[in-house]
């Protein structure tokens, strides 16, 4: 099962894309403080692992870099072209969309592997309940479904400047487009269906995040809160140009029962998967 946290009851972090780039930290009523400025270049996407700490994709200069909830900062990972888009499995692996053209998965301790390659300006990345990965390409305007295995279908297509990705409770997939003229958000069931869910946005909708209500967060020149029937609200303004977009407690994807196992250590049994978020 997919959930995702409370934006009534956790902070928002926003990512500035703008040189030198920093990370907002937005309270449920709006307040917004500075969470880290200072060594990002053009943070892209952001995302948080089960311990709490926040994942940034570093355009300019190729890192994924780590930042604790102290607010200490390292490199994670170094050596890519321009990383996007970041999202973690429910294994705790993190899985990393490269500009130009490849996915790449990383182990907790840092160990690189090529998930997916061929790919034109892949962006966003998402997974679902099932533990398939989704993948907004916009040089394409298709969305990509990989499964665990790295089996590749489109799952949709015909977007223009596909970005953000999200999947609500109903195991829906929002995505974020830009262009030609505006930009807005279209909803795809499970079975591909596309819906507009809005349009009339600004030409620069970027990342995507669901609260536990249903009211989707859209990173755009401000970032905007659109409530379950596509009303939409400034949520917070000034923040330079947001890109990526993270809510503190997020789940990650928790594996079905038959995905869990026990291990006896020393006589003890030790519950070895069932990482959250």
């Amino acid at each position: 099962m997919l959930t995702v946290a409370s934006a009534s009851a956790q902070n928002i972090f926003v990512a500035n894309w703008y040189y030198p780039g920093a990370i907002y930290s937005i309270t449920p009523g709006g307040a917004e403080s500075t969470f880290f400025s200072g060594g990002l270049g053009e943070p892209e996407s952001i995302t948080f692992d089960s311990a709490g700490d926040l994942f940034v994709a570093d355009a300019y200069d190729g890192n994924i870099d780590k930042i604790s909830n102290g607010g200490t900062e390292s490199t994670f990972a170094s050596g890519m072209s321009a990383p996007n888009g970041l999202a973690f499995n429910s294994a705790g692996d993190l899985f990393v969309a490269d500009r130009a053209g490849s996915i790449y998965e990383f182990t907790p301790a840092g160990m690189k592997t090529t998930f997916a390659t061929g790919l034109n300006v892949p962006k966003a990345l998402a997974f679902n309940a099932a533990g398939d990965l989704f993948v907004s390409d916009s040089g394409s305007g298709n969305i990509y479904e990989f499964t665990s295995g790295g089996t590749k279908t489109t799952f949709a297509s015909g977007i223009t400047g596909p970005d953000g990705l999200a999947f609500n409770a109903a195991g829906n997939l929002f995505v974020g487009y830009s262009g030609p003229a505006t930009g807005g958000v279209v909803e795809i069931t499970p079975t591909g269906a596309q819906n507009s869910f809005v349009t009339g946005l600004a030409n620069n909708v970027n990342r995507l995040a669901f609260d536990s209500s249903g009211d989707l967060f859209v990173a755009d020149i401000n970032l905007l809160e659109i409530t379950p029937g596509g009303s939409v609200s400034t949520f917070a303004s000034g923040l330079g140009n947001p890109t990526g977009i993270a809510i503190q407690g997020e789940a990650l994807p928790v594996p079905e029962p038959s995905t869990l196992a026990l291990s006896v250590l020393g006589g003890v049994a030790v519950l070895l998967r069932r990482r959250k978020k």
